[in-house]
């Protein structure tokens, strides 16, 4: 069962968060896509309760309830991670993420290297700044028009929203059919996302392409980054980047896959944080 609470921040804001509860062996934040809500995945919830993990996620700013936070970057998620933490009396966690939501994931990495254990990435995007990257190259042509929008500024990227259409080419057969599928939830989320219009969209685009606030490199916990070759939406080379980057990273790219079928590795990733959780604890008690 998913527990759903408002929790209240400084200044009067506020972040909707869900929990799936414990007791649990670990907790897992969950990191979602653009534009989607932070409900915990649901088709790994089967799994989760398997390898006793909790889930805990919320709805990025600009979502739903969850008060928008103009400027907001790719590193505020840690803030936001801390306070859902606290309040829930969390004190180590792994992280998850799926497309930007792993982006936000590494970042709180960087950021919370005293708390975090593990990260487990999905598409990650890179940085904006990432050095040596061709940071547009392979993206299908409306998936670089959005971003390229973004990096224009807000009025640019809200007039692109007021007229974008869907475009089938930014996902791979691959990827349409996990969509009508296994990962159909996918479809859910992402209509919750837009019911009260595109502003956590433009949000998240508009932090995509400013500085995360941290560097990737600094991440100290073990991270692993899942990417489909064939992504068309955020290319392999983004999780390429990163594996560079990253002092401990498992880098796993996956013949076949696109944006949204990478997914199929998801139990897998969630298995591996399992794993890592329990190495963290053991090392823990062996060291007292």
């Amino acid at each position: 069962m998913v527990t759903e609470t408002e929790l209240a921040l400084p200044g009067g804001r506020s972040l909707h968060v869900y929990d799936t509860g414990g007791p649990a062996r670990l907790t897992v934040f969950w990191h979602h896509g653009t534009p989607n809500t932070g409900a915990p995945p649901e088709p790994l919830l089967p799994l989760a309760a398997e390898l006793g993990v909790r889930f805990v996620s919320y709805d990025r700013p600009g979502y739903l309830a969850s008060t928008p936070v103009p400027g907001r970057t790719v590193g505020n998620a840690a803030g936001c991670v801390t306070a859902v933490a606290d309040a829930l009396g969390v004190g180590e966690f792994a992280l998850m993420g799926h497309s930007g939501g792993s982006s936000h994931a590494l970042a709180c990495a960087a950021l919370l290297p005293e708390r975090v254990l593990a990260v487990a990435s999905l598409a990650a995007v890179a940085p904006y700044d990432a050095g040596g990257l061709d940071w547009f190259g392979g993206m299908a042509a409306a998936s670089a028009a959005s971003l390229r929008a973004a990096a224009e500024g807000r009025a640019a990227k809200e007039k692109h929203e007021a007229a974008a259409r869907f475009d089938p080419d930014v996902f791979t057969a691959a990827d349409m059919a996990a969509l009508t599928g296994s990962w159909s939830w996918l479809d859910d989320v992402v209509r919750a996302a837009l019911a009260g219009g595109p502003g956590g969209l433009i949000d998240d685009d508009l932090a995509y392409v400013a500085p995360w606030g941290c560097d990737p490199a600094s991440i100290g916990a073990p991270v692993l980054l899942v990417h489909g070759e064939q992504d068309r939406m955020v290319p392999a080379t983004h999780s390429a980047w990163l594996a560079a980057r990253c002092p401990a990273a498992d880098h796993r790219p996956t013949p076949g896959d696109g944006h949204l079928s990478v997914l199929r590795h998801a139990g897998d990733a969630l298995t591996w944080l399992a794993d890592q959780g329990t190495k963290a604890s053991e090392a823990t008690t062996g060291a007292r």
